[in-house]
């Protein structure tokens, strides 16, 4: 069974792949956003396929994180996590200053938006995608201080060959 911090290596670098296929996609779409309905009904195929690069790598991003990354990082630094709720380790990452909850919470209900993309109303599918787009900056910065707390304070991160033999470190 693997230890908790070679699955927390193993996780970052999974992390630090949705960041590089995420930001890849931003800069794909930089010069057709923010869209409206007659640009997003013009759209060719490969840009769609752009956009839903866009909207699952955010969305896989944020749940690595949630899921797998601050649990982790409570666990390492000595905290029992598994009988706490969400909110409440939410609530002590915002103490560790590494987030604030009220701007996690509200990533994940613009995520939550875009999992009804196809819906019918063409201009709620725009401004889902548009706020994605936008939102992306806000989940970047908040991974980028999660994996900079990580680097300074667990030094199996800083001496992690998978991290820097993949290129993670250049991210």
């Amino acid at each position: 069974m693997k230890d908790i911090k070679q699955t927390f290596i193993e996780k970052l670098h999974e992390c630090n792949q949705h960041k590089k296929r995420l930001l890849s996609a931003q800069r794909r779409l930089d010069e057709i956003m923010p869209l409206d309905k007659v640009s997003y009904s013009i759209l060719d195929e490969l840009v769609v396929s752009v956009i839903d690069q866009m909207i699952f790598r955010f969305s896989k991003l944020q749940d690595t994180m949630g899921d797998k990354i601050f649990p982790s990082i409570l666990e390492l630094n000595g905290e029992k996590v598994k009988q706490i709720t969400f909110i409440d380790r939410l609530n002590r990452l915002e103490e560790l200053e590494l987030l604030y909850k009220d701007k996690w919470m509200a990533l994940r209900k613009d995520r939550n938006e875009i999992a009804h993309e196809y819906s019918f109303n063409q201009g709620e599918v725009v401004d889902s995608i548009n706020l994605i787009f936008k939102r992306t900056e806000d989940l970047l910065k908040i991974y980028d201080d999660i994996y900079n707390y990580c680097f300074g304070r667990f030094d199996f991160v800083k001496d992690s060959k998978i991290l820097w033999n993949k290129g993670d470190a250049t991210l």
